[in-house]
């Protein structure tokens, strides 16, 4: 065969043409791409087929779907590094996950704060066979092995008991788990002693895995926020494994201002070559329950809090702890009830407006709520100079520590509808803490690090299509702490694995998440 000048260069031509004419699934035409990196930004079009990035760049051919990005800004999706999901997300009703894809986030982190299953394969089978809104990782909890195995106890466990917990997390991880997580400053997570933590995070070494702590103390309850803060670094530094602070704070006016020695303490662990990282919620007021908050630990070691505050003999000494506890968080009128199914008259109403309704003491109004259901409370106890000091952290993630909520009466934190919306709204664009390349950072390849991702978080070719696209000029939450069921506004589009979950703003129904197995060998 001649091979002619002509045909030489017709062989090259063609290569070029069907490069140029590749068909994707979905193109994202002319969107300000911040690549979750926190470089500079930059216009471009991305091309998905089949689930992933294939082409980032200037694509001129055709796709099933055609997006205009112009004027809007594309990010990876966000990664909620911290929150409580894991119930709601089995249910019917909760199990799209709205709240949070109405966020921009196609991927959360269940079973922090001890509270995740040890049962990790029998918990994502209920999520595969149901379906899911996003995707799900997730960490196995110190109090759940601890508390089937030793029940309430507040003391060391024997070898053979740490040897049966140490079981249970291997198990967890083998089956897909990313890492383990602590409650310390709960119950029975606070009976244990560091020793405890650091034998169980060891298991987790074997695995890659990570430690992420509701450390011991995030005020002044007993061994102080700093000592705490110190503890969780131990645990990872002695176990070879990452650390992540849970939902840093500082909480009560007995530490407010230590948000610069909090950080100067992680920063001489990163020094160390310890990696340690921490998550943040944009708001001044955390959440939890009324006995964690107010009833002490000793009053409820075994399981006997109900006979120990019924008991004439200990009940002045108990009453004169929850009375410093209600202060120590702020007062009375800083602590507002949730949900109380006994009395709706209750929900959203402070402590201190409830016992004036019940012409009680402060202490004994506590008391009664804790015996009778023990609600969830918003409790008021940040300074936003804390706040700023650790959300320019570069170590620092979002997190929401929420959970999945479905528009009802009562009164949830606000920040399981606004939390990623709000920080870009308020801190980004209109307190000018941080820049929109920190706070997307943030919440897409700073998460990923830490959980070792290295298909998600960032938008690259061959990645996986987790891509959200918002306005940055609409982009704000709505949910307030007086009417905290509403939707954030301004997600424009978000898909999950190539699949488009919100389209031009609205929820398309689709469940397209999918648990994510770490570690899995």
């Amino acid at each position: 065969m001649i091979i002619t000048k002509k045909w030489f260069l017709l062989c090259l031509f063609i290569p070029i043409v069907v490069s140029c004419s590749t068909s994707y699934d979905v193109i994202i035409k002319g969107g300000m791409i911040y690549d979750g990196m926190g470089g500079t930004p930059y216009v471009a079009d991305i091309g998905v087929l089949d689930g992933a990035i294939k082409n980032i760049g200037k694509i001129n051919t055709t796709a099933g779907l055609t997006i205009d990005a112009n004027g809007s800004i594309v990010s990876p999706g966000f990664i909620d590094m911290h929150t409580h999901c894991e119930s709601g997300l089995g249910t019917e009703k909760g199990k799209n996950a709205k709240n949070y894809l109405m966020q921009g986030v196609t991927t959360v982190v269940t079973g922090n704060c001890g509270g995740g299953t040890y049962r990790v394969e029998e918990f994502f089978n209920k999520l595969e066979s149901q379906g899911i809104g996003l995707n799900v990782i997730h960490l196995v909890g110190h109090a759940m092995i601890r508390g089937n195995v030793m029940g309430q106890e507040a003391r060391e466990p024997t070898d053979e008991e740490l040897e049966q917990m140490k079981q249970h997390l291997a198990q967890g991880m083998e089956e897909g788990a990313a890492g383990f997580s602590t409650g310390l400053f709960y119950a029975p997570g606070s009976f244990a002693k560091t020793d405890e933590i650091v034998e169980l995070a060891k298991v987790v070494k074997t695995y890659d895995g990570i430690y992420a702590s509701h450390i011991r103390d995030e005020s002044n309850y007993n061994i102080g926020l700093k000592e705490a803060v110190k503890e969780a670094i131990t645990v990872g530094e002695q176990a070879g494994i990452p650390v992540e602070i849970s939902h840093i704070k500082a909480l009560g006016k007995p530490v407010w201002g230590m948000a610069e020695d909090v950080c100067e303490i992680i920063e001489n662990a990163r020094e160390r070559d310890v990696r340690v990282y921490a998550d943040q919620y944009p708001y001044m007021a955390s959440s939890t329950g009324l006995s964690a908050a107010v009833i002490p630990r000793w009053v409820q070691a075994g399981g006997k809090m109900r006979d120990r505050l019924e008991n004439p003999e200990l009940l002045s000494k108990i009453k004169k702890e929850i009375s410093e506890n209600i202060d120590r968080r702020g007062g009375a009128e800083s602590l507002v009830i949730v949900s109380f199914s006994k009395n709706r008259d209750f929900d959203g109403k402070s402590l201190l407006e409830i016992s004036r309704m019940m012409e009680m003491t402060l202490v004994d109004t506590a008391i009664y709520l804790v015996l009778n259901g023990s609600p969830s409370i918003i409790s008021f106890n940040m300074q936003e100079a804390d706040l700023e000091y650790f959300m320019k952290k570069p170590y620092v993630m979002t997190g929401s520590d929420g959970n999945i909520q479905i528009p009802d009466k009562s009164f949830p934190h606000p920040r399981s509808y606004g939390t990623f919306p709000r920080k870009i709204r308020k801190y980004v664009l209109k307190n000018k803490w941080i820049s929109m390349e920190q706070a997307i950072r943030a919440a897409t390849s700073l998460p990923a690090e830490i959980l070792g991702l290295d298909d998600r978080g960032i938008l690259k070719e061959e990645g996986v299509a987790d891509i959200l696209v918002f306005d940055p000029e609409r982009i704000s939450d709505k949910a307030t702490y007086d009417a905290p069921h509403q939707y954030s506004e301004g997600v424009l589009y978000l898909m999950i694995g190539g699949e488009l979950v919100i389209e031009n703003g609205s929820y398309k129904g689709v469940l397209a998440g999918s648990p994510i197995r770490r570690n899995k060998k």
